[in-house]
């Protein structure tokens, strides 16, 4: 008897513990619904008390768009043009920067991405975010890999040196959220020709009040990943987030100045390659580098960095860079590694590793 009365009462204090850690802080959580509080148990109608005591009375007009609640801090008419953004989800004092990427920009260094262009393999992803760079520029703009794959491949290997990045196809809602939510801590977005399409980055890249970014679940909020990082994923993670804008046609470099002035913007990149498709004029000719300073001229006029592919690591004020892809660094680090007992085999004549013969 006595030995049932003490498990009960171990196990009622346990359930207490749990019921109140919870309620004080909830875990965090890849699933955006697992904090949602389950519903209040049911109650006698002589003992129900009210749950909702600013709620809209049943059945009535409340005058809510009009007309502020007692004690609330904005008091004219709802308009997102006016309103006071609350002190929610930020925090007091300097930002807590604890993404690697942003915060050797920040210092004036020299950041590198390499390409992850087609892998899937979760263990090639490591190996990769593991070898020196900055940052992974996962390929979603060109590549035919899934979110899934992608997000799977954060999932397995979570913290690599290089921190996760990506470069989708155009400034879209659902492409950017599923990058961040999956983890995405870098994003870059190609062939920017406007302020608008800036903007529209901008917007669905951050949390309010900078932006738009609806918060949901994923990788992101993960504490393998990012839910557990100083201050909070969610408070801190639009001081932490580079977003890089990709100048790669005429019109964009016309545009250039506005689009580095929009707020948030980390970098302009400068594409190499397709500024010479868009130009129709080769890398080193005058027209070309014109083009090329003008983006420059664009990039420290606004005070953010610049950006362009590896081989420009020397060029003046470029400080974050395009690396090769994974498949382009598996050749040569076989190479590095082999040294002089590289493509050392003997020529054959015959079997399926003989040379043609030539005509």
């Amino acid at each position: 008897m006595k030995k049932s009365f003490v498990t009960c009462a171990l196990l009622g204090s346990l359930a207490f513990t749990a019921t109140a850690y919870a309620q004080a802080a909830p875990a965090p959580s890849v699933d955006p619904y697992a904090n949602t509080p389950p519903a209040a148990a049911a109650k006698p109608a002589d003992a129900a008390k009210p749950s909702f005591p600013l709620a809209a009375p049943a059945g009535k007009d409340s005058g809510a768009l009009k007309t502020p609640l007692p004690g609330a801090v904005n008091r004219g008419p709802i308009d997102d043009a006016t309103w006071k953004y609350g002190p929610q989800n930020q925090l007091a004092g300097a930002p807590i920067i604890w993404n690697p990427v942003k915060l050797k920009l920040m210092q004036g260094g020299k950041v590198t991405g390499g390409t992850l262009f087609s892998a899937t393999d979760p263990a090639i992803y490591c190996a990769f975010a593991s070898a020196g760079y900055d940052f992974t520029w996962a390929e979603m703009q060109h590549a035919t890999r899934d979110w899934e794959a992608l997000a799977r491949m954060w999932r397995t290997c979570p913290n690599p040196s290089a921190v996760p990045g990506v470069r989708l196809a155009y400034a879209d809602e659902r492409e950017i959220q599923h990058a961040t939510d999956a983890g995405a801590m870098v994003i870059v977005i190609p062939t920017v020709d406007t302020e608008e399409e800036a903007i529209r980055a901008r917007d669905f890249a951050f949390f309010p009040p900078l932006g738009k970014r609806s918060q949901g679940g994923g990788n992101a909020n993960d504490p393998a990943m990012w839910g557990n990082v100083p201050g909070g994923y969610r408070a801190t993670y639009n001081d932490n987030l580079v977003l890089i804008l990709m100048i790669e046609t005429v019109e964009g470099v016309k545009n250039a100045q506005k689009i580095a002035k929009v707020p948030g913007v980390t970098a302009l990149f400068a594409a190499s390659t397709d500024l010479g498709n868009f130009s129709g004029y080769a890398q080193g000719t005058p027209d070309y580098e014109r083009l090329i300073n003008a983006v420059h001229d664009a990039a420290i006029g606004a005070g953010i960095r610049l950006c362009g592919p590896i081989a420009w690591r020397d060029r003046p004020d470029f400080t974050c860079f395009q690396g090769a892809s994974e498949l382009v660094a598996i050749a040569r680090g076989a190479a590095v590694d082999l040294g002089p007992l590289a493509n050392t085999q003997p020529k054959m004549d015959r079997g399926p590793y003989a040379l043609p013969n030539k005509p």
